[in-house]
């Protein structure tokens, strides 16, 4: 039975939430999120307050087994509680609107299903300090990253999760299968609709080892959902660009 709480909880609480369920931290969270770790921290105590539990990743698992998904990497350590009270700010960028901002996403790609949110995110940022990435592989790749983010846009597009799954990095091939891929895209990108326009918005180099991430946006306009901005991660993997992470929100 879902707990009463739980639909108590905003949007934006739930994205939180199904971020720390991965082992993010808050500043991690932030990181991905373009938010500020305070803002992260706000929402993970509104969150804890809301349910009565002391530990955030309490509060994340009670939320993933209300939406039928059976979390990962719950560790009974509290990595994502009250980091802000440690922490400084990791961006100022707003709640809503394009650019580093996500929103409140419908489609997250990364490692674990949901309702309204698809969350399959294969890296996690380095949560305590900002290191310094190793340099990167001296072949650099023969297709520039906006590329590479449209052509693994357009195999999602198509419905062709096996061929999308081969443009995953190894990060995310270690905690999803092809099943699982195929399986939660279906439930959650096929309803968008077809792609009636998507343009690029910009490109953005994350510093987060080992060799920083690249992060692609498009504002996308789908047929059933509306315009939406999908965020491609890339991860430089020998002489290729390999998909980390995606949200459409």
């Amino acid at each position: 039975m879902t707990h009463p709480a739980l639909t108590t909880l905003t949007d934006k609480e739930k994205q939180t939430l199904r971020l720390i369920v991965r082992g993010h931290d808050a500043k991690s969270v932030a990181v991905t999120l373009g938010l500020s770790v305070h803002t992260i921290n706000e929402r993970l105590r509104d969150a804890r307050r809301k349910l009565a539990v002391s530990s955030s990743r309490e509060a994340a698992r009670m939320l993933f087994e209300a939406e039928g998904a059976t979390p990962e990497n719950l560790a009974d350590n509290r990595n994502g509680d009250d980091v802000g009270d440690r922490a400084t700010d990791v961006g100022t960028t707003p709640h809503d609107g394009a650019g580093r901002s996500v929103g409140s996403p419908r489609f997250w790609i990364g490692a674990c299903a949901m309702t309204l949110t698809l969350g399959l995110l294969a890296f996690t940022l380095t949560p305590a300090t900002v290191q310094t990435p190793a340099p990167p592989p001296a072949t650099a790749p023969a297709t520039p990253a906006p590329d590479a983010a449209r052509a693994f846009l357009e195999l999602v597009d198509q419905g062709r999760w096996t061929d999308s799954y081969r443009r995953f990095g190894v990060a995310f091939r270690k905690l999803n299968t092809e099943q699982v891929w195929a399986d939660v895209s279906e439930k959650v990108r096929t309803p968008l609709g077809p792609v009636v326009s998507r343009t690029l918005i910009g490109q953005e180099y994350v510093p987060a080892p080992p060799y920083g991430y690249q992060s692609v946006k498009f504002r996308t306009r789908f047929a059933e959902g509306g315009e939406q901005v999908e965020t491609v991660m890339l991860d430089q993997e020998a002489a290729e660009w390999k998909v980390v992470g995606i949200t459409v929100g």
